[in-house]
């Protein structure tokens, strides 16, 4: 080697090239195996320490619910109690009067109910479906305990069971899954075509209460509205210690129980209460208001108790603007309504939903209110589905109306939830 070649050193020789993308790889996926594992295991783990509590929930709160709500489409009372009537209307066409052999069926079912005494029961199960059936029921259940005719000529003399509208309502009623009550409860039937149709105008109530319902829940959130948005705002804007100080005064309300301030506002509300003195010292009236059992007493009342549900997600939103944005609009040129409107209220806007909604339905659900204050064309369908449960017993008309009162709530909240999004609805 002469001295003028050049030297050459173990870093200077070339290296094998090596292909390093399939290693990556490999370790990249063994990386993200092993973070899916973790991340699985927190779930797990996660899931483990709520489950007693969603176990709860579905005990306590789910099942019952779900089972109630059945109901409203299951109703084998009929069907249980006439087995043999069921069986000889499997051929009638449903048109006219059925043959012989379904009036003697329908007697010794009759018969078998009174034996068993569940007679009532099969009794107020038609009477919901056809006004007047009750009487005529037990009536017929006499006659065939006399058994001085025969069944036959017995249950033709009545003439209950001979009318045209009779047999249809039972052969409807021997099928355990129903869409009666459903219908019913927004005033509709089926009819003798197969088609549904109104309920004739005296008979339709339903759909009227659930329009006053409606009408309540959104005059109450506009007055809540209207009064916990000034409100809000002043608490907001002033001194921390001020603030807590008007916190607990709308709070102060809010820890009584609904019970206690209805009836206050019952006192306050009478001809000769606070509140008609007050309107005569201001001039706002004439003469004495009758703000008790009225629609605009209860609005009142209910506005008092739901103040807070609006304010408190208004304020929460509130709190977190800084007040220099307002005014780096204000140096920007923009008057005060314009920075309010395009810069403060955008901001507040989710809180105000949100409060608005919470306040809608729960005003939806209310029920001692309306039983106390309101008058007899102010309940409110909470108080139907009471009457239904506690006095008429008849759980598949309440269960309907619950049905229907909770597909209307959730298609509110979808709405809502679809303009704003649920990750801008700040409830609290």
């Amino acid at each position: 080697m002469s001295a003028l070649e050049p030297t050459t050193t173990k870093l200077d020789r070339p290296r094998p090239s090596r292909d390093w993308s399939a290693a990556d790889s490999g370790t990249a996926k063994s990386v993200a195996a092993a973070l899916h594992r973790a991340d699985f295991g927190d779930r797990l783990r996660s899931l483990a320490l709520a489950a007693p509590l969603l176990v709860l929930l579905a005990l306590s709160f789910g099942i019952p619910i779900v089972l109630l709500l059945s109901r409203a489409v299951y109703d084998p009372t009929i069907a249980d109690a006439l087995p043999q009537t069921s069986q000889a209307l499997r051929g009638w066409n449903g048109t006219g009067l059925p043959d012989d052999a379904a009036f003697l069926a329908l007697a010794a079912d009759l018969r078998s109910n009174q034996a068993k005494g569940t007679a009532y029961e099969l009794a107020k199960s038609l009477n919901a479906r056809l006004p007047g059936a009750r009487s005529q029921v037990l009536k017929t259940v006499r006659q065939l305990e006399a058994a001085d005719r025969p069944p036959l000529e017995v249950m033709k003399a009545v003439p209950f069971w001979s009318a045209p509208g009779t047999w249809p309502v039972i052969e409807s009623g021997t099928h355990s899954v129903t869409s009666f009550y459903l219908l019913s409860a927004l005033d509709l039937r089926w009819n003798a075509d197969g088609g549904i149709e109104r309920v004739p105008p005296e008979q339709a109530i339903f759909v009227q209460v659930f329009m006053r319902t409606f009408f309540v829940a959104a005059a109450v959130t506009l007055a809540t509205l209207i009064l916990g948005f000034p409100l809000a705002y002043l608490i907001a804007s002033v001194p921390k210690g001020l603030a807590a100080i008007l916190i607990v005064a709308v709070l102060l309300p809010f820890w009584t129980s609904i019970l206690v301030r209805t009836a206050v506002w019952t006192v306050l509300l009478q001809k000769f209460g606070l509140v008609n003195d007050l309107l005569l010292w201001l001039g706002v009236a004439d003469d004495r208001l009758d703000l008790m059992y009225s629609r605009i007493g209860l609005i009142i009342a209910m506005t008092h108790i739901q103040l807070p549900f609006t304010l408190l997600p208004i304020y929460s939103v509130m709190r977190t603007i800084q007040p220099s944005q307002m005014k780096a609009a204000y140096s920007l040129g923009a008057k005060p309504f314009t920075a309010f409107r395009r810069v403060y209220l955008p901001q507040v806007f989710p809180g105000v939903m949100a409060g608005c909604l919470l306040t809608f339905i729960l005003c939806l659900g209310y029920y001692i209110t309306p039983a106390l204050i309101g008058g007899a064309s102010d309940q409110l369908i909470s108080n139907f589905i009471a009457s239904y449960v506690n006095v008429e017993l008849n759980w598949e008309m309440a269960a309907a109306l619950s049905f229907i009162l909770l597909v209307f709530t959730l298609a509110l909240f979808g709405i809502f939830a679809r303009i704003l999004g649920l990750d801008r609805l700040k409830l609290v």
